[in-house]
């Protein structure tokens, strides 16, 4: 079995995050002890949760019982969109290292922009101050727009390390990815094998996949890899979770990224909630 490292993308603030990560998503605490432990087997180091997913805490116990070094490790967790505001936020953060059992968490994101609640900038000054803290070594946010992402870094004079959001080759998001670019934002992408959609059975992606003898799912990895995007597949299931990491070894050329590219609907890709408009609490 061949032995992969994830490459690293670095931030503007100076951390790195490993590219090829595992998200625990809809995945019931108890099942994500074991699930965990599972990436972490397979080669897996960064790990993405949310205080909303419930499962901060079996992430922890995962941590604890995997014997691994705290620095060989980045834990993202995110701030729920109730839990927006300065004082809430700080608390809010609080509740979620003590459940994860940590000293710090590498990302701290802010989950939603939640628009109508207006409380994304204070939420953003929080974060800020935590990072000075050194709980949390970075911090960025999901699910918001370029005029956001604008108005945060001018209230504050801090650009977001990354920006999570849901990115696959239905809806690759190539304005927003110019935009972070010129800023210098990560970009990562959730749902990136197009959740609930027809994505891994597109013929152009069967072919790609073929070509490489990797699975669709592998392909698709790649894809957002070979874009510098940071990528959190999830799955429960020990096999998949081994080959997702195996999309390490898929290398794909120009011809392939273009096929794949090829797929982009524009806004009907869409899978999930609008950040300009969604409010979810």
């Amino acid at each position: 079995m061949t032995t992969y490292e994830s490459p690293l993308q670095k931030f503007t603030d100076g951390n790195a995050i490993p590219q090829l990560g595992y998200g625990v998503w809809q995945v019931e605490d108890d099942v994500a002890e074991k699930v965990v432990a599972a990436a972490f087997k397979a080669g897996y180091r960064h790990i993405d949760t949310a205080m909303i997913y419930g499962n901060e805490a079996g992430v922890g116990r995962a941590i604890a019982a995997s014997g691994l070094p705290r620095e060989e490790l980045f834990i993202t967790t995110k701030l729920w969109n109730g839990d927006q505001g300065y004082e809430e936020t700080l608390a809010a953060f609080d509740a979620s290292l003590e459940r994860l059992g940590l000293d710090y968490v590498d990302l701290y994101l802010i989950h939603w922009l939640t628009p109508k609640a207006g409380k994304y900038v204070e939420t953003w000054k929080a974060l800020v101050e935590l990072q000075k803290s050194g709980r949390v070594k970075s911090i960025g946010v999901s699910n918001f727009t370029v005029e956001t992402l604008r108005e945060i870094e001018e209230a504050t004079g801090v650009v977001p390390a990354i920006h999570q959001v849901e990115t696959h080759p239905y809806f690759p998001q190539a304005e927003l990815r110019e935009y972070e670019a010129a800023k210098g934002i990560v970009h990562e992408s959730w749902s990136p094998l197009g959740n609930n959609s027809d994505l891994l059975g597109e013929s152009a992606l069967a072919a790609v996949a073929e070509k490489h003898g990797a699975t669709p799912a592998q392909a698709v990895i790649a894809w957002h890899l070979a874009k510098g995007n940071v990528v959190i597949p999830k799955s429960v299931t020990p096999e998949r979770i081994v080959q997702n990491w195996e999309s390490l070894g898929v290398t794909l050329d120009a011809d392939d990224i273009a096929a794949i590219d090829a797929l982009d609907k524009g806004a009907e890709g869409r899978i999930g909630g609008d950040p300009a408009e969604a409010d979810y609490r």
